[in-house]
């Protein structure tokens, strides 16, 4: 198989995070290590079942990821000097996306602002990445307060180092990924910095792929929310692009297919993506659908009245319809029904 990427597209009740929690279980059974990008808190009843790491990634918590921090290459040849490269293009991403958007004029001053604040913790071409410490927001509004003409660039960060967003970019990273199931759930950050925050655990987590390469699925629900800028689009499909090299495959799922495939970057995704799994559609939906996978009329009606979790499969350039079954223990583990979630925790106290 050319890779291993999926996307799973549905309408919402149809089965899909249901389909994708089956996955997990059993890649995890063969070993894989599994990330999800969580939107809904749908995946902790599963970790918690196995023992995974469940991270809530809000304001208030003590799990921070800094923006800032640097991949330690292990193994394979990068130059320190590309690293801070790719490290200040990705940060103007997360800053377009904080501020709305950058003159060029901002820009330039932008990415002097971030090589300095790099190069003021001893972050330069001839560092050894193993021995420094990465800087954290405040160190750029320190820097841009000192540059003529960054006055509204440091006057817009205000509101990310002390102001009412200060709790999620403005410190060291607290998160390990030292587990074979982690959970990042982004459910309690408010709409406005969830495409922010995404963006920037997807970030921490490829500099984690990159430091150090084993068999890995990144699960990013309701990914949507990505391609709502075009940085985090671009970001995400050089990241499905690329995963192969790092012994990674990437999942993405979406329930707005209209939005996700609107995107020239989310069709690529799905271009990128060996795999694809499309169950039922809305009939919002279905034309679109229709046109990317190229569906024949037959196709088309299956997933406007197929019940849940039966749907299409595509391998490649081969296809079938397929329903989703889980076991009786692997259905206990990954169950999204509320009705039935309440009965197992009966269960529990009872036993």
């Amino acid at each position: 198989m050319e890779n291993a990427n999926s996307v799973v597209f549905a309408k919402s009740g149809a089965g899909k995070s249901y389909a994708v929690k089956l996955e997990i279980l059993r890649s995890l059974m063969i070993g894989s290590d599994v990330i999800v990008i969580d939107p809904e808190n749908e995946y902790k009843h599963l970790s918690d079942a196995v023992g995974g790491s469940f991270l809530n990634i809000s304001l208030n918590s003590n799990s921070r990821v800094n923006p800032f921090d640097l991949p330690r290459p292990v193994g394979y040849q990068v130059s320190t000097e590309d690293i801070i490269r790719s490290a200040v293009i990705t940060l103007k991403g997360l800053i377009r996306i904080m501020f709305g958007k950058l003159t060029t004029d901002e820009d330039s001053l932008m990415d002097r602002a971030l090589l300095e604040t790099f190069a003021k913790k001893d972050i330069t071409p001839t560092s050894d990445l193993a021995t420094v410490e990465a800087p954290i927001m405040q160190d750029l509004l320190d820097v841009l307060e000192g540059m003529e003409g960054a006055g509204n660039l440091a006057a817009l960060l205000h509101k990310y180092t002390d102001g009412t967003f200060s709790g999620l970019f403005n410190s060291p990273t607290t998160v390990q990924m030292n587990n074979q199931l982690v959970v990042f759930s982004v459910r309690d950050l408010e709409d406005e910095l969830r495409p922010m925050a995404i963006y920037s655990l997807i970030n921490y987590i490829w500099n984690v792929v990159r430091s150090e390469r084993k068999k890995r699925l990144l699960i990013i629900d309701e990914a949507w929310w990505l391609m709502t800028h075009e940085d985090s689009a671009k970001f995400i499909y050089a990241l499905v692009k690329r995963s192969r090299k790092y012994y990674l495959g990437v999942t993405t799922i979406t329930q707005d297919v209209n939005d996700f495939l609107r995107s020239p970057y989310g069709q690529s995704i799905v271009t990128n993506s060996a795999l694809q799994l499309l169950l039922r559609q809305s009939s919002a939906s279905i034309d679109i659908i229709q046109k990317v996978f190229l569906l024949t009329e037959g196709e088309k009606y299956l997933l406007l009245e197929s019940a849940q979790g039966e749907g299409i499969f595509f391998a490649g350039l081969k296809h079938a319809a397929i329903k989703v079954i889980a076991s009786y223990t692997e259905d206990q583990l990954i169950t999204s029904d509320p009705k039935q979630l309440l009965e197992i925790e009966k269960a529990k106290k009872e036993f």
